[in-house]
């Protein structure tokens, strides 16, 4: 991607006046940002080798943003042009009355796409009151089919509990729902095929995610059990796949069709071909912080701002406009330089 030409400081970094900034919300290689991923806490009832540790001490409940400074927030940023927006936690369905934030996100004049990421454990209770509420989209974190497996990996039981949430948001209305497959190597070779003969029976858009460096245990690469060797699994016990036409070009998925028409496969495939170059995407956390890539190592808080009333909703677009523009180009952990964030992936929000 071509950078755009800025003047530079005498470090090579380019410069920000907030005041001089307007359009769309970019960064100096031209990204234009309209998906806001919030975390509204970080509190989990699964303990997942890849995402957490075992043992955590929890925000205090009175650092979590509130659900008003939530909309607030993203009210700001729906006049600097986000449109999409994504609930997710830790678990975003321990959060007490779930749907009343979304009904407040969902009004939100600009914002059209409003999705949320879940365990599942909540939901066969909580679906329909989301689906009243105005929410559509649902990506649910499924990795086996097998009770055992799924206990070894989430160090809790609940499969039976996942797989009544997806049936309830299915019957629901949800469209589309899809299920999202951690993929590493010694671990998820047993289930490809069940969860792809699962989600092709009853109707889920299966997504297989590399394995990636954001959870509390020591990140092997050698643990990543690939994308192309995710396909050559499908298509060969499963069926034949085709590249998806038309398909968004900004989506983390390179999104495949069975070629008899019966289903979809995605591939997020963040460690063996990066979409950084197209990402639109900027997170805020739980307790009030703004991030502009998942492995940043640096975040704003506004959460002060956003408890002040009323709000400063000029300053607060700054600084928006700034944490985005000054996004790097990619994580790099392809390489010798990457630095592991020192959040884990809870407490930033997935």
């Amino acid at each position: 991607m071509t950078k755009v030409p800025l003047q530079l400081t005498t470090d090579r970094v380019p410069l920000f006046d907030a005041g001089l900034q307007t359009g769309a919300l970019t960064d100096t290689y031209g990204r234009v940002h309209n998906n806001l991923r919030i975390s509204v806490t970080d509190r989990c009832n699964l303990r997942c080798t890849y995402c957490m540790p075992e043992e955590v001490t929890f925000l205090d409940r009175a650092e979590l943003l509130s659900f008003e400074e939530i909309a607030r927030f993203v009210e700001v940023a729906a006049t600097l042009g986000v449109n999409k927006v994504r609930l997710t936690g830790g678990e975003p369905l321990m959060r007490r009355d779930l749907h009343k934030l979304v009904r407040l996100v969902a009004v939100v004049p600009g914002i059209r796409d409003v999705g949320l990421t879940t365990n599942g454990l909540l939901l066969a209770d909580q679906a329909q009151a989301l689906y009243d509420a105005g929410l559509r989209r649902l990506n649910v974190s499924l990795d086996t089919l097998d009770a055992g497996r799924f206990r070894a990996l989430s160090r809790r039981d609940g499969l039976d509990r996942v797989l009544a949430g997806l049936a309830a948001a299915k019957r629901v209305g949800f469209q589309p729902i899809k299920v999202n497959a951690v993929a590493i190597r010694g671990f998820i070779e047993d289930d490809i095929v069940p969860l792809a003969e699962y989600c092709r029976e009853y109707g889920f858009e299966l997504r297989f995610i590399e394995y990636m460096p954001i959870g509390a245990e020591d990140w092997e690469r050698d643990k990543v059990f690939f994308a192309h060797e995710l396909l050559e699994v499908l298509e060969r016990e499963v069926g034949a796949l085709v590249p998806t036409a038309n398909s968004d070009p900004q989506a983390p998925a390179l999104d495949f069709d069975y070629a008899d028409g019966s289903g979809r496969i995605g591939m997020i495939a963040s460690v063996s071909r990066p979409f950084c170059r197209s990402c639109n995407r900027i997170r805020l956390t739980a307790d009030g912080k703004v991030r502009n890539c998942l492995f940043a190592l640096d975040e704003v808080d506004v959460k002060g701002l956003l408890r002040t009333n009323p709000v400063d909703e000029a300053q607060l677009a700054a600084i928006i406009r700034s944490n985005v523009w000054s996004k790097w180009e990619g994580h790099e952990f392809n390489t010798a330089q990457f630095v592991k964030p020192t959040r884990t992936m809870h407490a930033i929000g997935g």
